[in-house]
């Protein structure tokens, strides 16, 4: 499968049988990455009350295109199922003192593709619970917050990927040169979560992944994002 990152917490993730699946599509307008060049057959948003997360109607679709909402997922089945990938979900928040005032509501959620099981950390800004730590078991690979207040600290972070010891971690939600909140922090702190041997970068924001391939033990995965 092929696993492309767009930007901020927006990847597509593409099935060995052409399913394309996008996580919490930006804005291109306000976030400064590009717009989303392929349709998709599945987006997937941690909530829809946040404009740097659930824009799924600057996507292009294709027929019969699925649209799911995490937090609806959450507080409800907890499960669902779109063009065979089953998608579960749970509760998180935005940090308690987030900037606006008031921290939304949002989910993180799961799913397997081509075998690969992915974890997608939605927009959470607090310590996990141990039901938000059991809820992520077992996942191949962790598509990370990396980029300090308001999402989950590095500390945190680091409790977070000892505990699970996912095979691969790829960051997101992470200051870059086209997007640059003022509280954000570059990868360079992220980084310095593993050894120097532990992490690889791709040369472009795609990269192919096969279950076979993957590395035994915990890696840092940087794709680019241009």
């Amino acid at each position: 499968m092929k696993i492309t990152w767009y930007g901020h917490a927006c990847f597509a993730l593409e099935s060995c049988d052409g399913i394309r699946l996008y996580t919490d599509p930006y804005d291109p307008d306000k976030a400064g990455f590009k717009p989303f060049a392929e349709a998709a057959d599945i987006i997937i948003k941690s909530s829809s009350n946040d404009d740097f997360h659930d824009n799924d109607h600057l996507v292009p679709m294709r027929n019969g295109a699925v649209v799911v909402d995490a937090l609806e997922v959450a507080v409800n089945a907890g499960t669902t199922t779109a063009h065979g990938i089953e998608i579960r979900a749970i509760e998180a928040l935005e940090h308690h003192d987030h900037p606006k005032g008031h921290p939304d509501r949002n989910a993180m959620y799961r799913f397997d593709v081509d075998g690969i099981s992915f974890g997608h950390m939605g927009d959470m800004g607090n310590d996990f619970s141990e039901a938000q730590l059991e809820f992520f078991e077992d996942i191949d690979v962790l598509l990370s917050l990396a980029g300090g207040f308001p999402v989950i600290s590095l500390d945190v972070l680091a409790q977070v990927i000892s505990r699970l010891r996912p095979r691969l971690v790829i960051p997101m939600h992470f200051r870059t040169l086209c997007y640059k909140p003022a509280d954000s922090l570059f990868i360079t702190e992220f980084l310095k979560l593993f050894d120097k041997q532990d992490v690889s970068f791709a040369t472009r924001s795609s990269v192919t992944l096969d279950k076979g391939d993957l590395p035994n033990s915990t890696r840092a995965l940087v794709l680019a994002y241009v």
